[in-house]
Order: C-alpha cells, then sequence, then structure tokens
C-alpha cells in the first residue's frame, strides 16, 4: 500500500466531524491492507510509529528537502526507514539520522511530508485514534466491537488487538490477561467536586464508594511471576531497571503471581510528596531520590483473575497481599461530608485529590468511564500570550499552541514564559485567536514564514492548571501542569496579569 493512500485516508478523515463518517473512511482503507502491512497501517491510523524512540523531534524535521512530484513510498518503506533510525547511534549518529531524514522526506510528497511530520512530532489530529480504528477493524474483519476493545485492553494495544481480529473471534478471546504482558491501565472520568462525584456514585445516599487519595507520583503497574519482576508505566514503557525499590517490594509481598496497579512517588523525611518532577525524573535515571510504591488495585493474583470481579472483591484481596504503608490511603463510605473532609485532608498532605471508585464495578482496562471519578482542585491564572505555534492536521492553517508568560520585573520584556498549551480550545476560539494573533504578530508581513509567531505580549488568558513543578526548560523556574485555556480575558490588560512571584506561591511544593 502506498503511504499516499494512507495520508488521503488521514485527510478525509480529519475533515468530517461524523464518527460513522470516520469509521467508514478507516474501514475502506484497513480493507485494501495486506496482512504484512496490517500492523503498521494500524499504529499509523492510531497517530503513531511502530518504534518508540526514532531520536526524532521537531527540530529534526524542520528543515526538509523538496518534496517529491508523485506519491512512492509504500507504507512498509515509510517502517523500514524508521526502523533503520531507531538503530543509529554512536559517533556520527546525528549527522546519519540527518541523512536518513532527508532520505525519506525527499522521496515524499508535500503531503506525506506534512503527515510525516505530524506522526514524528505526535501531531496527528485527525479526530480518530485508537477508539475509531477499532470500530473501523471490527467492520471490516466482521466480529464485534466489545471483543476488540477487551482484546485492545488486554493485549495492551489496538496494534496486537487488530492482528487477532483479522484471524477471528476465537483469535480475539484468546486475548486475556497474562502476568507479565501489561495491559491498559483503568481510567478515571472527572467531576468538579466530591458532592457532584459521590451523587453519580452513590444516588441513594446510602451506597458506599471507595475514595482512594490520588497521588502526584508516577502510575505503575507491576507485575510479578516467581522471581520475575516487570514494572511498567501508564504508557506500557518498561522502567524495571530503574526502580530496583519497587522490584524489592514485589518480591517481598506473599505471593508468586500477581498483577498490581498502583503509582511510584518520591517522599520527603516528614513523609510528604515531593515534586512531581522529583519521581518523573528518578524513573528517567538514577537521581538518588527513592520511591516508594503504592498500590491501589489488584487485577491477578495466584492464578485467580479479578479483572472482572467487582471492586470491593479485588480491594479485600489487594489488602490480604500488600502491607498498609505500601497501599494508597483509602476511605469507604456513603456519607458525603465525610468524603468531602477525607478529600480536604489527602490535599492538605500535599496529594493531587482523589478518586471515587464505584465498589460493584469490574477493572475496565484501558477505559475512562464512569466507574472511577477523579476530583481534583483547579487552580487559574491571568497570564498573556507571548507567541503561538501554527497547528497541524486538522488544525492546519490556524494559529494553535500559545506561549504563557507571567508578569516579571526583572524581565527585559516584563515578562516571562511558563510554558506552552493548545488544549481548551473549540474551532471558534481557534478562528478567534487567529484573526487576533495575527494583528499582535510583531512581524506580521512574515507571519507564515515560521512556525512559532512571536506576538506582542498584550493578550491575557485565564489558564487552569492541575500544579506546578520546577523547571530549567523555562526561565522562570517553573513549569504549569497540564495548562488549558478557559477563557480569553478582554477585560485585562497585560499589567493586569498574574505575576512570577503570584504563580510561583500559588501551589505549595
Amino acid at each position: 500500500m502506498l503511504l499516499a493512500e494512507l495520508v488521503a485516508t488521514s485527510a478525509a478523515v480529519a475533515a468530517t466531524r461524523s464518527r460513522k463518517a470516520k469509521v467508514v473512511a478507516l474501514a475502506e482503507l484497513l480493507g485494501r491492507v495486506g496482512p504484512d502491512e496490517l500492523e503498521v497501517v494500524v499504529s499509523y491510523l492510531g497517530g503513531a510509529l511502530r518504534q518508540r524512540r526514532t531520536g526524532l523531534g521537531w527540530r529534526g524535521v524542520s528543515d526538509l528537502p523538496p518534496p517529491a512530484d508523485e506519491p512512492s513510498l509504500s507504507v512498509l518503506d515509510v517502517h523500514e526507514a524508521f526502523e533503520a533510525m531507531s538503530r543509529i547511534s554512536g559517533p556520527g549518529s546525528q549527522q546519519a539520522r540527518r541523512s536518513a531524514v532527508e532520505d525519506l522526506f525527499g522521496r515524499a510528497t508535500a503531503a506525506e511530508q506534512a503527515w510525516l511530520r505530524a506522526v514524528v512530532t505526535g501531531n496527528i489530529r485527525q479526530g480518530a485514534l485508537d477508539a475509531v480504528t477499532q470500530e473501523a477493524v471490527a467492520q471490516v474483519a466482521g466480529v464485534p466491537l466489545a471483543a476488540v476493545r477487551r482484546a485492545a485492553m488486554l493485549a495492551g494495544s489496538t496494534v496486537a488487538a487488530a492482528g487477532a481480529a483479522f484471524a477471528g473471534e476465537e483469535a480475539l478471546a484468546g486475548i486475556g490477561l497474562e502476568v507479565g504482558r501489561p495491559v491498559m491501565p483503568m481510567l478515571a472520568s472527572s467531576a468538579p467536586d466530591v458532592a457532584t462525584a459521590m451523587a453519580g456514585l452513590s444516588p441513594d445516599g446510602a451506597t458506599e464508594v471507595a475514595i482512594d487519595a490520588k497521588l502526584d507520583g508516577i502510575r505503575i503497574q507491576v507485575h510479578r511471576d516467581g522471581d520475575d519482576v516487570l514494572v511498567v508505566t501508564r504508557s506500557l514503557d518498561d522502567i524495571t531497571t530503574r526502580l530496583p525499590e519497587v522490584v524489592e517490594v514485589a518480591r517481598s509481598l506473599p505471593a508468586e503471581r500477581f498483577v498490581l496497579d498502583g503509582e511510584a512517588l518520591a517522599l520527603s523525611d516528614d513523609g510528604r510528596p515531593l515534586a512531581f518532577q522529583d519521581t518523573a525524573s528518578r524513573t528517567a535515571q538514577d537521581t538518588g531520590v527513592a520511591v516508594t510504591p503504592h498500590f491501589f488495585d489488584l487485577l491477578h493474583v495466584d492464578g485467580q483473575d479479578l479483572l472482572d470481579s467487582p471492586g470491593h472483591e479485588r480491594l479485600a484481596a489487594l489488602d490480604a497481599l500488600v502491607p498498609e504503608r505500601h497501599r494508597v490511603r483509602r476511605l469507604v463510605t456513603a456519607d458525603a461530608a465525610a468524603a468531602d473532609s477525607f478529600a480536604a485532608e489527602t490535599v492538605a498532605a500535599g496529594h493531587e485529590g482523589v478518586v471515587l471508585k464505584d465498589l460493584s464495578a469490574p477493572y475496565a482496562a484501558g477505559r475512562r468511564g464512569s466507574a472511577w471519578v477523579k476530583v481534583k482542585p483547579v487552580h487559574t491564572l491571568d497570564l498573556v500570550v507571548l507567541a503561538v505555534e501554527w497547528g497541524s492536521g486538522r488544525r492546519e492553517g490556524w494559529l494553535s499552541n500559545i506561549h504563557l508568560g507571567a508578569r516579571d520585573d526583572a524581565s527585559p520584556t516584563g515578562f516571562v514564559m511558563l510554558g506552552k498549551t493548545f488544549k481548551g480550545m473549540t474551532d471558534e476560539t481557534l478562528a478567534w485567536q487567529t484573526e487576533r494573533f495575527t494583528e499582535l504578530a510583531v512581524s506580521p508581513t512574515t507571519i507564515r514564514d515560521s512556525y512559532v509567531v512571536e506576538v506582542r505580549p498584550e493578550q491575557v488568558v485565564e489558564i487552569a492548571f492541575d500544579g506546578l513543578q520546577r523547571s530549567t526548560r523555562y526561565p522562570g523556574g517553573v513549569a504549569l501542569r497540564f495548562a488549558r485555556v478557559v477563557r480569553y480575558r478582554d477585560d485585562k490588560g497585560p499589567a493586569e496579569a498574574d505575576t512570577i512571584e503570584t504563580v510561583r506561591g500559588h501551589v505549595a511544593g
């Protein structure tokens, strides 16, 4: 299959808001895929390369050779090219990778170059990733969608499920929980406050709900099979060798085979959580900071699968296996006031918030449903837009990702950058801000010549965020976590934006 066919389908999917139309377009393409191309095509339709790392980022694909006039690349050509790049290392690797990029992109048409750049940088914006791709796979393979979704969750990827789907329903059913093979983690939906979450999970006011402390750590899934221990992240990356203290705890537990879900967290001497990046840095390299595992769910223990068991049974098994010091703090209650008090105590102890859980629900691997509901304090700041980036994929032609700054009298410009975001923007917002920032562009005559457009620091925007972390990337020394646009503040001028001192003091830790 030519890459051009996939790129055209991606463009068609991006151009429609109809989920049904997206599925039809993807299914039509999948119907023409050969067996040796299936995994690559499914991965690309989901917006991801097959390689975990290629050594490429935006900078590596920003300066490209002239595009080809006619399409000639196949999807397997592209896969093999990225596979070769992923193996480049050692002296001269930078030049070798640059040459490989020039060779691949030089064989691509303009449309193919744009798509390749987007997939490398994680910017495929077609509104059809795993969930819609799974629907298309089920339709073409003639198997139940529920079976595809479950297989994808338990196999850890839609790619693996697609291969089984085309082999038949029996092959899909054969994919179950396997100790040592990561599964997609269960996810939580959100509620604005504990009362709302309690009302949804306990509408009669008498049904008990589990309320877990939401730790600001790294989500981990721990598998043990005898002496073999596997530790993976939320994205299923293997970090076993980086967390020997977690491996030690797993080997100390009184069972030979199990799968645990939890968080790894760095703590201070007084037991309070350290800043998120202390934990994140520790999982990337040995920084000398110890992390402690805290578990909140159990999916399997010594031959017994618990995925489909109700929450109260999984928690009872968890409590029997894991000592209290390695369990996430939990309250089980039907009392909304008690739940709110527990949440307040949790936040005061330095944690993110709480997760309320339906005790009758199974573990829905890979799903974000109503059985788990997270509640976190919402912080907002009024910041100034310093620059904006051109969008790609569905946002092509719009100014999208905004650079956020706080007032800083010590800075020559009067502002200091805190981060970027493209979250929370509707199509109407994108259209408005494209017009607005075109007007504010420092160099309006060359606005289309640069990926990043510097603007006059005049537009104030209200930003919601979950917390702060220390940053060496930004001169203010801090960066916003999970920032998203609430609204543009035309009623405020830049002199009324929040200062860097306000930002630093906004969230303790």
